[in-house]
């Protein structure tokens, strides 16, 4: 037998693949998706550069409300309605355009990830470097998840600082739908769900175009569950009969009761004639709310109120950024997983 056909041995050759380094694969996943990366950076930086300019200007608007005095007065109302009109709309739009930033993230970088290589059949030449097909899966997905996370993270701190003066000024409260997963943990815990959900359809669809499709699906399903239904369960909401609830509070629901008893929930659903006949000259359309609530505590009603109060935001930040990084962890282990179960 020549020395060209002499079996390699298995212990050997375990210990020549065992030799490929990590930094090579990371290397070569920086290679493979540096345009991806860089288009996260290119979009999150334009964003950046977008808040940053407006929030000086909105900053710099802001300044003569915090300086007027008493703050209470109406002229100093009125400066605070101006502000908000000309500066707090379109900063609400942004907010509801960055909602999409984490999906798109999921899509056009997660989503390719593992099923452009399964689509081209590419994964077959990577798989017989001597790397191992689990580690090749794990290279890939976490250098890209943990860049992806760190970007939001970052940005979710630009994107607090550019927001305050609107919840200064209690036009707007930190549970708002649009402006909660954009702020503190969220944001990089949504962007990184999103990866893994991408990452996940690209391996079980193996296409790159519907695994975008599934991952732009599965994404809107979750944060629409979270947002309508999770959310508002973290925590047992707070109830009083105190009409005047803070304007950082996440109101979950108002009705109103007389002798311990339920009336109506709110004005439009009131028996017919009542308000007419109690408080005519504060009837919806002829008063204001607050006088229309004052005329029916004096006629014995009571509003009471549930709600979530603003102190609780962090605790819902670390619980829905806690149950969001599970899942992530979760997908990606099964994508691992679903890697090696097929190369078995």
């Amino acid at each position: 037998m020549t020395a060209l056909t002499v079996p390699a041995r298995p212990g050997r050759e375990r210990a020549s693949r065992r030799q490929v380094p990590w930094r090579r694969m990371a290397w070569v996943t920086w290679r493979q998706h540096r345009l991806a990366l860089g288009g996260v950076a290119a979009l999150l930086g334009a964003w950046a550069v977008y808040l940053w300019l407006t929030g000086l200007q909105t900053y710099h608007a802001y300044a003569p409300a915090t300086a007027c005095r008493p703050a209470s007065s109406l002229a100093c109302s009125q400066i605070i309605s101006e502000f908000n009109f000309t500066y707090g709309d379109p900063a609400l739009r942004a907010a509801v355009f960055l909602q999409t930033v984490p999906a798109l993230i999921g899509a056009f970088v997660g989503a390719p990830v593992l099923a452009r290589e399964l689509e081209t059949g590419t994964f077959r030449y990577a798989w017989t470097q001597g790397f191992g097909r689990w580690r090749w899966t794990l290279a890939k997905l976490v250098p890209l998840a943990i860049a992806v996370a760190a970007a939001a993270a970052l940005f979710s701190v630009l994107f607090s600082w550019f927001f305050q003066p609107f919840f200064a000024d209690g036009n707007n409260s930190p549970f708002t739908p649009e402006l909660f997963d954009l702020r503190g943990l969220d944001f990089a815990a949504w962007t990184l769900v999103a990866f893994a959900i991408g990452a996940l359809a690209g391996l079980l669809i193996r296409r790159v175009v519907p695994a975008i499709a599934a991952t732009l699906a599965v994404y809107t399903g979750l944060a629409l569950a979270a947002g309508l239904y999770l959310r508002q369960r973290y925590a047992v909401p707070l109830l009083t009969s105190n009409p005047n609830v803070p304007s950082s509070a996440w109101i979950m629901s108002q009705w109103w009761t007389k002798g311990g008893r339920f009336a109506f929930t709110n004005w439009h659903d009131a028996p017919a004639g009542l308000l007419q006949r109690l408080c005519p000259p504060a009837a919806p359309g002829k008063g204001s709310p607050g006088t229309l609530a004052q005329c029916l505590v004096q006629h014995g009603y009571t509003q009471w109120t549930s709600y979530q109060p603003g102190s609780r935001l962090w605790p819902f930040q670390w619980i829905e950024g806690g149950w969001l990084l599970t899942l992530s962890v979760l997908l990606m282990a099964a994508t691992v997983w679903l890697v090696r179960r097929r190369a078995a």
